[in-house]
């Protein structure tokens, strides 16, 4: 990943889980950097090392749905909504400009053609990086 301007184009978006989706889009050039899926702690790493370049973090928010459902699902979900609160004590904390938005089914869960024919992202993707990158995709600016 080639990031040797600072000046600030940069959007990611965050999908948070046990596998945290992250996407970065490049404003200036209108197009993914990157589409993937790594573990909470280097996703952390990987925005502070971009900081600079950041005009904002779009974080899938879980806090914002109320799920009825089984007991081991919904002990899941409580692990991406502490999930989602480590995310806001970071961006916080890093005065990293930032929105959570609430998930959308027509943004998520996209299969990988839909995807590529959509967005052009010729690279290997999983469900979690596809919907990180459907939060920023095309985007200017914060949501």
């Amino acid at each position: 990943m080639s990031l040797e301007r600072k000046t600030k184009e940069l959007l990611i978006g965050i999908d948070a889980g046990v596998n945290t989706g992250i996407a970065i889009w490049d404003t200036g050039e209108s197009k993914f950097i990157s589409v993937s899926s790594c573990t909470i702690l280097n996703a952390i790493r990987q925005v502070h090392q971009l900081r600079d370049r950041i005009k904002s973090v779009i974080v899938e928010d879980a806090r914002q749905v109320q799920y009825n459902t089984s007991k081991a699902k919904a002990q899941g979900a409580g692990s991406v909504k502490r999930d989602c609160k480590i995310w806001e004590e970071f961006l916080v904390e890093a005065k990293i400009p930032h929105k959570f938005v609430r998930p959308s089914k027509s943004i998520t869960k996209w299969d990988k053609n839909r995807f590529k024919a959509v967005t052009g992202w010729k690279g290997i993707t999983n469900e979690h990086g596809r919907d990180a990158g459907m939060l920023i995709f095309g985007r200017k600016g914060m949501v």
